[in-house]
């Protein structure tokens, strides 16, 4: 009857066609092919969709970088017009000792918070990773450091290690007299442990999220072949948290060769020039001794020597060479 439908009506069979590998498959009408009959275009997204980002690192960082690159070759109190000083400023930093030192305290303190900072954070960010009961509260209450600004927690940690009216003035038997930034070990101690309270919840996010993308096929069969916590542990999960490592091992390096709000607030340099890093005697460079070219020199090395130590991390772990995120390939 015209106008309705016949029920019994053989639907119609989708037009066969080749696979990508040769076999039958059925051909999607929505799809269109390349090179074809009314074929769209499809290609990448123009530079235009990237123009905001690019304009503002270049405004915000190339130009700054550029600027400082060419104070570094300048004598510049701030006040007056810079005057050109070829490698003067270079020559000077090479013969200062403190410069050399601190070069050091950079690299020392840089290390110590790698090799602190990465298995706590792989260990609380494969549990923080689980099921657990209580699991997400217990995370949200560790994640608070995070909300916190550099200044307010060495403001914070200042207070509770004041040699006169914090918790070493309590507790001598542990303490001894209670003065921890008196010495260089124990000040460069405080700095590694305050730095580790607050930026290591953010490398367990990072491997937290690392460790939730592992497939569960992998452990499962670990299961059925017998491995247990442990051996799953060390075969699967840090395979599989290669990429997030040297992600979280690259933003550790950078992050501790420019450090410089904490050993501000918490030690000033001191004892002496015992913790007087680099990103801190360049503070005292520009705003103290009003020597702006010396100052551009070493935030130009820091720069130097940030970018070179990542490329090295980089290039010896395969990062760059690596095609999948599957089993660390």
């Amino acid at each position: 009857m015209t106008g309705t439908h016949d029920m019994n009506r053989t639907p119609a069979i989708p037009k066969r066609s080749k696979g990508p590998e040769g076999s039958d498959g059925f051909e999607d009408r929505a799809t269109v092919r390349r090179g074809g009959p009314g074929a769209v275009a499809v290609g990448r997204p123009g530079f235009l969709w990237a123009a905001p980002a690019a304009l503002f690192f270049g405004l915000f960082a190339i130009v700054p970088l550029i600027m400082v690159a060419v104070l570094s070759f300048a004598s510049w109190d701030g006040l007056s017009d810079p005057e050109f000083a070829g490698l003067a400023n270079w020559k000077k930093l090479l013969d200062d000792p403190v410069m050399i030192k601190s070069l050091w305290l950079s690299v020392l303190l840089t290390v110590l918070g790698v090799a602190v900072q990465t298995p706590l954070s792989i260990l609380l960010g494969v549990w923080a990773a689980g099921h657990q009961r209580n699991r997400a509260i217990l995370s949200a209450i560790y994640f608070v450091p995070m909300l916190l600004s550099i200044a307010a927690v060495s403001v914070l940690w200042r207070a509770l290690l004041d040699p006169n009216l914090g918790v070493p003035a309590h507790a001598t038997w542990l303490f001894g007299d209670g003065n921890l930034f008196g010495m260089q070990a124990s000040a460069i101690g405080v700095l590694v442990f305050v730095s580790t309270w607050q930026f290591t919840p953010l490398h367990t996010l990072i491997y937290q999220g690392a460790a939730r993308a592992v497939p569960p096929v992998l452990y499962q069969a670990a299961q059925i072949d017998g491995a247990g916590k442990v051996r799953q542990f060390f075969h699967i999960t840090l395979p599989q948290l290669r990429n997030a490592i040297i992600t979280s091992m690259i933003l550790m390096v950078v992050g501790g060769l420019t450090t410089f709000d904490t050993v501000l607030i918490l030690t000033q340099g001191g004892p002496g020039s015992d913790t007087t890093i680099s990103a801190f005697y360049m503070y005292q460079k520009a705003f103290k001794s009003f020597d702006y070219g010396s100052a551009s020199a070493i935030a130009l090395l820091l720069v130097l020597v940030s970018t070179l130590i990542s490329l090295i991390v980089v290039r010896l772990s395969g990062y760059d060479k690596m095609r999948s995120t599957m089993e660390g390939l």
